[in-house]
């Protein structure tokens, strides 16, 4: 008997024609040879971090080209994205949403191990923005659950850069589902204003929005599904309305909130990368600015300044450096504010110092109105 799950899982895995290829390590942050190969060029295998923080790495650097080894393993896997314990079928790159930045300098090459454990049940590959050719390493790198494949390509450009699972047929519900995270090339000059000073950040965080699209019953309630397969075709359905049910940062409601929140001193120098690897967004971080801003995330074009609100692309990644200059909590939130109150994408940064009443202070506290303007308020006045 063919049932709609197996319908579904046999149409998914045979969308795509796989090739497959050797070597998998675990990531480790040591510096090796080139052993065979060809390229006779150093290497380093970089151990990736969990969003919203980022591997270490220098700003800048003297040295020549190396090859970067990162290592990504696909994870399917139910997660809850909101407190009302909805839940999501999500698909990730080492199990979080957003998966996790790599940083590179122009001219290193980039080799990424994917692998795809038996236990998946979705092909799966990756699209890097920052590559040529290949639909970005997509059409190299498709691995069927059981498989792993690695792929090589040259940072030749700095920015920021979205990459994304993106499987013929499947590519939007991938997407939507988790699938996406950035690399960072840099220049190996480390970063400029637009008249050559540099430009350095003292703490680096990643915040990946997304929007979800999670169906309902007849009741209204959200559906609860046990595998990816099995809430395909009605995640489909809702994601065709093209009006997400959550719109979220780093994979849940309140995730870089509260205890969770991100965290600076006042004088520290931040830098925020945000990415949106569907749809268009505007981040905004009240209360504070945006001291360098690269809307567009590219590196080669010079820093807008002192931005209140920056545009994000849908499929793209933008950068912003902020020194704050004040204590207390800020919020950080997609200026669509229907999106950032009612559906979940805010984050905040506690800021740690001490107050400057010279860009802020309360003159009077709240106080009852006075009576001559109380007067001139039922006058329909203005009180002067």
């Amino acid at each position: 008997m063919i049932t709609r799950r197996n319908a579904l899982m046999g149409a998914a895995m045979t969308a795509l024609t796989f090739t497959t290829a050797a070597r998998a390590e675990a990531p480790t942050k040591v510096m090796t040879p080139a052993a065979g190969g060809d390229l006779n060029l150093p290497r380093e295998k970089v151990k990736l971090v969990t969003p919203p923080f980022v591997h270490p790495h220098e700003q800048a650097t003297t040295k020549g080209p190396m090859i970067k080894e990162f290592t990504l393993v696909i994870e399917e896997k139910k997660v809850v994205i909101d407190e009302q314990g909805t839940t999501f079928q999500a698909m990730t790159f080492n199990g979080s949403m957003p998966a996790p930045m790599m940083v590179v300098h122009q001219g290193d090459y980039v080799e990424l191990t994917l692998i795809n454990p038996e236990t998946n049940t979705m092909p799966h590959n990756i699209d890097f923005h920052a590559a040529t050719g290949a639909l970005g390493g997509g059409a190299l790198t498709h691995v069927n659950p059981g498989e792993q494949v690695v792929l090589r390509f040259k940072a030749d450009r700095t920015g920021t850069f979205v990459y994304h699972c993106a499987p013929e047929g499947m590519i939007p519900w991938h997407v939507v589902s988790g699938m996406s995270g950035t690399i960072m090339v840099l220049p190996r000059e480390g970063l400029k204003t637009a008249d050559g000073k540099a430009l350095k950040y003292d703490k680096i965080y990643y915040v990946g929005e997304y929007d979800l699209y999670v169906p309902r019953d007849e009741n209204g309630k959200y559906k609860d599904y046990d595998t990816p397969g099995e809430a395909y075709a009605d995640t489909l359905e809702v994601m065709r309305g093209l009006v997400p049910t959550h719109v979220v940062f780093n994979g849940k409601v309140g995730a870089l909130t509260g205890k969770n929140a991100m965290t600076a001193k006042v004088g520290e120098t931040i830098m925020l990368v945000h990415s949106q690897a569907n749809r268009d967004t505007r981040p905004h971080l009240i209360g504070g600015h945006g001291d360098y801003v690269w809307e567009t995330g590219k590196f080669d074009n010079p820093p807008e300044k002192n931005l209140e609100t920056w545009f994000i692309r849908g499929g793209s990644a933008g950068a912003a450096l902020y020194t704050f200059k004040q204590p207390g909590i800020y919020a950080y939130v997609n200026h669509n504010l229907i999106e950032a109150a009612e559906l979940g994408a805010t984050a905040h940064f506690k800021v740690e110092g001490k107050w400057n009443d010279d860009l802020m202070k309360q003159v009077k506290p709240p106080q009852p109105i006075p009576p001559q303007v109380q007067g001139a308020l039922r006058k329909g006045m203005i009180p002067g």
